[in-house]
């Protein structure tokens, strides 16, 4: 009797490998193109450039003569944008000739986020390479990563963390399920207000273990985080990643639009709440429903709580230092002084600038993420301005005291950290792999090209229709560009222009229009982004769950069909309710 042999979903590894050649592939198909800022004094435009990657090619090799093919090349640049774009005022008119030889000569677009490669068709060396460009990237991320994969098994070794999960497991007393909606709707918060997303990584090794503990599965625990946090930033309603960033392109405040976005949040979430919910008691009666039956459980997650691990003062003390961690890390990622306005943190920051630098404080002005990121991405600064350099230092910090308040030594403080990054250099390394596989399509045009089709296939449209199409055009580019910033700069300074045109052509204001075109913006990227393999985050959070790809479509796919529908019919609710 003959055996099948079961067919096995290849690795995180090798899918994004595929992927990264796939792009490279369609770069000798799908032609290449740039969106390009045009300035005159005060006024600005944004033109499509169609690019030739040979002719491109041609040039840069052409030696002494590159000076004069570059100026013929612009030449025939700007003749095409002055065509295309007849309505330009003579200043731009004007400007147009030195800016197309200002892209050739240096590659930038003067378009936020925007590569200042020029496109090239991609072969096997930029395949390889990619991964490695990726990683540099996404050094801050991945560096995080692996500081938390120290945190947590420092924070694992103590023993804290057993005895908190046997004593939650015993206090339910059999309603662990109400775990579900309490800690959804705390993480779909962080979502919606501040682009939880990234910073989820850390809480996987904490969530997962409490729910396996409980008679759950691996998915279970895994989609608590991923689902919560990816709607709320999918309905974002302050966000400043993602209705910030895109809110400001257009030239609207982060309040218009919100009436939307928060019937959004509340309808959608509850979705997710009680889909989590459905398959969690489906796998607590009957264990063979789990999705992740055959799939091993990672070192270190899985707990006995039938010995009841003693919570001792000392333990007790660990996992406030823990709870601590946490809360410090959220205030300090939530932008509350430069989006939200509220100088609490930057005054007490600059006061104890001002009394000591023994500690190595700085004027906010000089440490401020936003305005000054790469000579301070590990500089100390202001709750409200951290990122992924100052949040490493924070649990790089915090996993000494917790160690040392444990009792542990010096080299077994150590050993144990390093034991804990080692755990988590696959899921470093995945980010980015990730994040190469933009680098390839951006350093070969395709994603203006893209960006293009879309923009013609949005006009003359009813608004109700528009706004539906701009949500369905996102998901693609999501896809291509999993960076909530980055798509909002991409794409909002082409849709918003058309939504003002279309809601204005049917007698409606053109605010709503640009508002609802921000929240199909981000509904997109945020239903992508739940799935996306070029998402450092799921990747990174599947390699440390341990669960496949293809477990996660197998969970997903619902649910996205649910969330997809579910948005198309808010979006056209919108269409008609107050501004």
């Amino acid at each position: 009797m003959k055996t099948t042999k079961k067919i096995e979903m290849p690795s995180a590894f090798t899918i994004l490998l595929v992927i990264t050649m796939i792009v490279a592939a369609l770069t000798w198909i799908i032609p290449a193109s740039k969106y390009i800022q045009v300035e005159a004094g005060e006024e600005t435009a944004l033109v499509h450039v169609p690019l030739d990657r040979d002719r491109l090619y041609d040039i840069e090799m052409s030696g002494e003569n590159i000076d004069s093919m570059r100026a013929e090349y612009a030449q025939e640049l700007s003749d095409f944008v002055l065509t295309q774009n007849p309505d330009l005022s003579e200043n731009l008119k004007e400007a147009v000739p030195d800016r197309m030889v200002s892209y050739l000569e240096t590659g930038d677009s003067g378009v936020s986020n925007s590569s200042t490669n020029i496109p090239a068709k991609q072969g096997i060396w930029n395949i390889i390479s990619a991964p490695v460009e990726g990683f540099f990237q996404a050094k801050d991320v991945a560096l995080f990563i692996l500081i938390i994969g120290g945190f947590v098994g420092v924070l694992m070794k103590t023993g804290a963390l057993d005895a908190t999960i046997g004593a939650l497991i015993h206090k339910m007393n059999g309603k662990e399920i109400m775990l579900i909606p309490i800690l959804m709707i705390i993480f779909a918060i962080g979502g919606t207000t501040y682009g939880m997303c990234e910073e989820t990584i850390a809480f996987y090794p904490i969530i997962i273990p409490v729910f396996l503990a409980a008679g759950f599965d691996l998915m279970t625990g895994f989609a608590v985080i991923l689902v919560s946090a990816g709607i709320g930033v999918l309905a974002s309603t302050t966000n400043p990643f993602a209705t910030g960033v895109a809110s400001s392109v257009v030239g609207l405040g982060l309040g218009d639009g919100m009436i939307l976005r928060f019937i959004m949040w509340v309808v959608l979430v509850g979705i997710g709440i009680t889909y989590v919910m459905r398959y969690a008691k489906q796998v607590k009666n009957n264990p063979e429903h789990s999705i992740v039956k055959n799939v091993p459980i990672p070192e270190g997650m899985q707990k006995d709580i039938s010995q009841q691990v003693p919570f001792t003062a000392r333990r007790k003390l660990v996992m406030i230092l823990f709870a601590i961690t946490f809360i410090v890390m959220i205030l300090g990622v939530i932008p509350w002084d430069l989006k939200f306005h509220v100088p609490f943190f930057t005054e007490i920051y600059n006061s104890l600038a001002s009394i000591s630098r023994l500690l190595g404080l700085q004027p906010t002005t000089a440490a401020n993420y936003w305005n000054n990121y790469d000579s301070i991405v590990t500089h100390s600064a202001a709750l409200g301005d951290w990122y992924f350099g100052q949040l490493s230092v924070w649990f790089l910090t915090m996993s000494v005291i917790i160690g040392l308040v444990s009792g542990m030594k010096e080299k077994e403080l150590i050993q144990t950290f390093m034991s804990g990054v080692k755990d988590l250099v696959s899921v470093a390394l995945i980010v980015g792999l990730s994040r190469g596989i933009k680098v390839v399509m951006e350093f070969g045009g395709m994603d203006a090209t893209i960006l293009r089709a879309g923009e013609l296939a949005l006009k003359n449209t009813s608004p109700v229709i528009f706004t539906t199409l701009a949500y369905i055009f996102n998901i693609p580019l999501s896809f291509l560009i999993p960076s909530t910033s980055g798509l909002a700069n991409a794409t909002m300074p082409i849709v918003g222009g058309l939504a003002k045109s279309v809601f204005e052509g049917a007698g409606m204001m053109a605010n709503h229009g640009q508002a609802l075109a921000i929240t199909a913006y981000q509904s997109a990227s945020g239903i992508v982004n739940l799935i996306s393999p070029t998402s450092g985050t799921v990747m990174g959070a599947l390699a440390l769950a341990g669960i496949s790809y293809s477990h996660l479509w197998k969970f997903m796919g619902k649910l996205l069909g649910i969330l997809f529908i579910a948005t198309i019919v808010l979006l056209g609710i919108g269409v008609f309710l107050p501004f």
